[in-house]
């Protein structure tokens, strides 16, 4: 049981990990939307075109991807996911050796 609990340790801490990533991302996104946008209209920085747009419309679908791969692939790819993929690829495995065994018994020669 101890081990198990363990697994289940790592696995909410991976997750809060996830989670505390994505919460800083959305700050600095914040931020950093802010101060383009103060660059931009405040400051003259290319004051003639906004080009603040566009950076911050490509850092929202970055954002986007991260939370996708919070909330949707990590959910679907998790540890769990992983120790079945393992766990099929041993078995069919396995299935391949005794199959190689069952032909080379039936192929050899009966000594006599």
């Amino acid at each position: 049981m101890e081990a198990e609990q363990h697994e289940l340790y790592e696995y909410a801490r991976d997750r809060i990990k996830q989670k505390k990533g994505l919460f800083y991302h959305f700050i600095v996104l914040c931020l950093g939307s802010l101060f383009l946008i103060i660059a931009n209209k405040w400051l003259g920085l290319y004051s003639d075109k906004t080009w603040w747009t566009w950076a911050v419309t490509v850092w929202i679908f970055l954002f986007i991807l991260h939370v996708i791969r919070v909330f949707v692939v990590s959910n679907f790819m998790n540890k769990h996911w992983e120790r079945e993929q393992i766990d099929k690829l041993m078995l069919r495995q396995a299935n391949k050796i005794e199959k190689l065994k069952n032909d080379l018994e039936n192929s050899k020669p009966a000594a006599e």
